[in-house]
């Protein structure tokens, strides 16, 4: 009984372990999106951190325009970020962890 719990306890560690080493991956992992038309561009990490934003001259001449471009792309970034991320340490913790009847 001892010997399966601490193999659990083990496989829970490896898990634990595996989810961490994905965040530091999903680091490096960027995503890029931009306006319909081109005249914005951002880029986010799959941790939804903002990397970059490039806003074209154009757009710099119309605040209400800029800020409605900024909203929705974005939130585009941000929401392709997110599933990225989320299927990502799904995986890696479910790889992880040990076999228990209902758990997944």
């Amino acid at each position: 009984m001892f010997g399966d719990l601490m193999g659990m306890m083990g496989k829970l560690q490896e898990a634990q372990k595996k989810v961490e080493e994905t965040k530091k991956r999903l680091e490096t992992v960027s995503i890029e999106e931009q306006s319909y038309d081109g005249l914005l561009r951002v880029s986010v990490s799959a941790n939804n951190k903002i990397r970059s934003v490039t806003i074209d001259d154009e757009l710099l001449k119309d605040k209400e325009q800029l800020e409605d471009y900024l909203v929705m792309v974005l939130n585009n970034a941000i929401g392709k970020a997110t599933k990225i991320s989320e299927a990502e340490l799904a995986a890696a913790a479910k790889d992880g962890m040990p076999d228990i009847p209902g758990l997944f």
